[in-house]
């Protein structure tokens, strides 16, 4: 197999991927403090789903990740007081996620930290840029059929 100009760009776009995933990863948690970068996702995509309808399925879909990878992010935030897990009035067998009422605050505080960690990020980018980048991304997880669920532009959630 001759190795070609784009099997290079390939590997490049990967490993960049892959490296500035970690990175955004390391710096988000530093930024975030009382919670991890995954778990503040994670709180996000509960406030983008229905009411009772924030089960682990649902929460791993919006992330792009696995129901395991979700319960261990929910049990580390359940032990921090910031969710509660509750019977799922619908399915015997599942459960829903909310946010506490206890650390909501906390969880609004985080937010806001989140959001200025978003704005120094992407302080170089133009809302165009951000457009085609945000489209690229997209294009980019459907790669294997599946396409992202994504967040709705409003939340399920009175920051109040």
């Amino acid at each position: 197999m001759e190795y070609t100009r784009e099997m290079f760009l390939w590997q490049q776009t990967y490993a960049t991927l892959f490296s500035v995933s970690n990175k955004l990863q390391v710096k988000g948690d530093k930024a975030l403090e009382s919670l991890t970068s995954r778990q503040l996702m994670a709180l996000i995509a509960i406030i983008h789903l229905p009411k009772g309808e924030a089960s682990l399925n649902s929460i791993a879909k919006k992330m792009g990740t696995t129901k395991q990878n979700v319960k261990q992010l929910v049990d580390a935030m359940e032990k921090k007081g910031f969710v509660k897990i509750i019977p799922s009035e619908t399915d015997k067998r599942a459960y829903n996620i909310e946010i506490s009422e206890e650390r909501k605050n906390d969880f609004i505080e985080c937010y806001m930290r989140g959001m200025n960690f978003f704005a120094e990020i992407f302080k170089g980018f133009t809302e165009s840029e951000l457009e085609s980048f945000w489209g690229m991304l997209k294009k980019l997880y459907c790669f294997d059929g599946e396409t992202q669920d994504g967040f709705e532009e409003t939340a399920n959630f009175d920051m109040n």
